[in-house]
């Protein structure tokens, strides 16, 4: 077992996710999204899915944010460990920053203690703002706190969008292709800073990108077929976020095989 592993693994409030026969379908739609699905994800760890466009991958996501009441069939074996109701236990980060551009950086990042009712507006008040500041203070834009979001380039849009997402400190992180706008140096940094503030979260990292997948996962699933179902693959031992090397370099290669399949 590996120093980082050991490291997340110590985290006793991680919660784990099994998915046993996994199967999703949209009410408006004739076609299986997602069938046969068996995905397990570790408490306190990176899990990354890989996919082409369409193969449902941001449906499972959504589906486990709770964002698909009343539009989808669902069946199959959804548990956690230790047992718990998952959609009180996750925060979502989307594609988009989706920051709203009348409230400021601070206000963005304090968005979700707008619906935390009167004790929000008493006792917590100055320990919510003390929080939002620590966490743009570790994203590096303390400075920018009273910034709207036009003011800011993308990779700082997505620094402010992390901080949200850790405001809530849910134990159960759901990303969704949350860097895939940025360039190269931007993304790697970003990479970077979320895997350093996300240490103690169980984290459920969707991307189109094999490389980013390789740095960061724990465990890695190619999500492919029609449905779609899950496969899992093999990564290396060494330590996150990885440097590329020969290893990561052959699974880069398997990867693109796999995915070059499901087009034919």
């Amino acid at each position: 077992m590996s120093a980082n592993t050991l490291a997340i693994s110590a985290n006793k409030n991680a919660v784990s996710i099994d998915i046993s026969g996994g199967y999703l379908r949209y009410h408006d739609s004739t076609e299986v999204t997602v069938a046969g699905l068996d995905m397990h994800i570790p408490a306190g760890q990176w899990t990354c899915i890989l996919g082409r466009s369409g193969c449902g991958k941001s449906s499972l996501l959504r589906y486990l944010a709770n964002l698909l009441d009343n539009k989808v069939d669902w069946a199959g074996e959804l548990s956690t460990q230790p047992q718990c109701d998952i959609k009180d236990n996750i925060a979502y980060m989307a594609q988009q920053d989706l920051l709203m551009p009348w409230l400021s950086v601070l206000d963005n990042v304090m968005l979700s203690t707008q619906f935390g009712g009167a004790d929000y507006q008493t006792k917590k008040t100055h320990i919510q703002f003390d929080k939002a500041h620590s966490l743009l203070q570790k994203v590096g834009l303390a400075d920018k706190s009273n910034y709207l979001p036009q003011q800011l380039s993308g990779g700082m849009r997505q620094r402010v969008a992390l901080a949200r997402t850790l405001m809530q400190d849910k134990p159960i992180v759901l990303m969704d292709e949350p860097f895939s706008a940025l360039d190269a140096v931007t993304r790697y940094r970003l990479q970077n800073l979320a895997y350093q503030l996300l240490q103690d979260k169980t984290v459920v990292f969707i991307t189109h990108d094999p490389q980013e997948a390789i740095r960061l996962a724990n465990r890695l699933y190619i999500m492919q077929g029609k449905p779609a179902y899950a496969e899992s693959l093999l990564v290396p031992a060494s330590v996150t976020p990885r440097d590329f090397d020969a290893e990561c370099a052959e699974l880069q290669r398997t990867i693109m095989a796999r995915l070059d399949q499901d087009y034919e």
